[in-house]
């Protein structure tokens, strides 16, 4: 059944090239899709046709959840003023996220992203250090404020990115598959690994130790999204932590991406590596689409910016129309039990997945923690060449299948499942019984070029003989590579 719309999709399309700038990003830009409505898992374009959203990780209890949209309903026709006023659905909202941290996390700060978040944590983290100097991992987004993007080398890394600010240091990430450091090719046990990938940041922070007196903080998701769905090996912050801790720094956990039980073990993704940070930040899940987000940190740290003597005020952080959204999720995630479900659903989907990797030559790993899983595609198994082009194909095959996926990480070559936390054992299967049968007819195709390539070739092989065998060789890397 098609939704009605003030416009149909074309004048939409035409609006947009006009009015919105083109660097904002439009998935399928090409053929973009118009999404008119959103029911838990589910998204519906003009038509009516329905998508199965596999990535969209802002509605975390579901899309439009009933409870959610009441209480933003019933406080909006009550009051939306700023927090100079005393209002129970702020203090209530602070005490439940509170509750669920560990003991020396107890103030809260509120706002209104997760950009906004990390912007505030950077500036809790220099007033309180009185450093500069800010470690960050590889292939990190930590947001898009100019103080962020300086953060984040999925950012700087790029052609067009803006330089690196000389405070601003960066720590190979921890990825175990196609990093620095990994697992089998250097014979290291998980442990070994963490410890060579957390030595790495330990480095950086002696040397600006011994030149600037000490670190500001180290900021890293808990589990990293952007560079290619990255888990840390077991041990790695906890090492990190005591590096970054001896050279005074703080530690910032950014969970906008990966906390409120995404992990399925945990309500925040730190606590899977048993780390108790300086600063907590968190957003996008926080109101199931509604812009608020919040910054957690101990009364050490707050009690510091608070001595500055300049008053912290944020005109709709905290608003009461936010928090009372923000609880609406919280009770959902309770009543629900959704973190028990992420650890259900998401155990299913990661073995699935690996039952992929057996399968497909183009399946080199897959990794995850509860609802939060990569695929990584590649070329060969042996050399982990990324399948850039493969994992773009992929993703449009799955939208023609109805089933919305993205991709990411420096080579855009893993897919990535974030979905609502709502999916069910049946979304998973159909997940990936349909990328099975993409994968397939990827490799299927790609065999059938190469057999006859090998045809046109052949002659020319015979025709080299056996005296130029480098020639020989390279026509054969050729064939293979195509």
């Amino acid at each position: 059944m098609a939704f009605l719309q003030s416009m149909p999709k074309s004048e939409t399309i035409k609006l947009r090239e006009k009015h919105v700038g083109s660097a904002c990003q439009l998935f399928f830009r090409s053929s973009p899709l118009k999404i008119v409505r959103g029911i838990a898992q589910f998204m519906y374009d003009e038509t009516g046709e329905r998508y199965l959203d596999c990535i969209n990780n802002v509605a975390h209890v579901g899309h439009c959840h009933p409870h959610v949209v009441e209480a933003g309903r019933n406080q909006m026709s009550l009051i939306s003023t700023n927090n100079r006023y005393l209002h129970d659905e702020l203090v209530i909202l602070a005490k439940r996220l509170v509750k669920t941290m560990p003991e020396s996390l107890s103030v809260c700060f509120f706002v209104n992203s997760g950009s906004e978040a990390n912007d505030l944590a950077l500036r809790l983290a220099r007033v309180h250090t009185n450093k500069k100097d800010m470690i960050t991992l590889d292939h990190a987004y930590h947001g898009h404020l100019t103080s962020m993007i300086d953060l984040s080398p999925y950012k700087l890394n790029l052609p067009g990115g803006p330089e690196k600010p000389e405070w601003v240091h960066v720590a190979p990430v921890p990825d175990v598959y196609r990093g620095k450091y990994t697992y089998p090719r250097d014979s290291q046990s998980e442990e070994e690994l963490g410890n060579l990938y957390a030595r790495e940041v330990g480095e950086i922070c002696k040397k600006v130790k011994e030149a600037k007196g000490g670190v500001c903080a180290f900021i890293a998701e808990s589990l990293q999204s952007c560079g290619g769905q990255i888990i840390p090996p077991d041990g790695y912050l906890k090492k990190v932590y005591e590096y970054v801790r001896e050279a005074n720094g703080v530690c910032i956990a950014d969970e906008v991406q990966v906390g409120f039980g995404r992990s399925g073990t945990h309500m925040w993704a730190f606590q899977t590596q048993d780390v108790v940070p300086d600063i907590v930040t968190m957003g996008k899940p926080m109101g199931n689409g509604h812009p608020v987000a919040a910054v957690i940190t101990t009364p050490e740290i707050a009690k510091s910016f608070a001595d500055t003597g300049v008053e912290y005020f944020n005109t709709y952080g905290g608003n009461p129309v936010s928090c009372a959204i923000a609880n609406a999720v919280l009770d959902v995630i309770e009543e629900e039990r959704l973190m028990e479900r992420a650890a259900r659903v998401g155990n299913h989907l990661l073995s699935r997945c690996e039952s992929l990797k057996h399968k497909h030559r183009l399946v080199g790993d897959v990794r995850g923690r509860g609802l939060f899983v990569g695929v990584e595609l590649v070329t060969d198994k042996e050399s982990r060449i990324p399948a850039t082009a493969e994992a773009k194909h992929v993703v449009n095959r799955m939208r023609e299948e109805r089933i919305l996926i993205s991709r990411d990480g420096p080579d855009s070559n893993v897919l990535k499942f974030k979905p609502p936390m709502v999916f069910t054992t049946q979304d998973a299967d159909r997940l990936v019984d349909t990328l099975d049968r993409v994968l397939s007819e990827l490799e299927e195709n790609t065999k059938s070029v190469q057999m006859k390539l090998e045809v046109l070739v052949s002659p020319i092989r015979e025709d080299v003989g056996s005296g130029d065998l480098q020639l020989k060789s390279s026509i054969q890397q050729y064939v293979k590579a195509v």
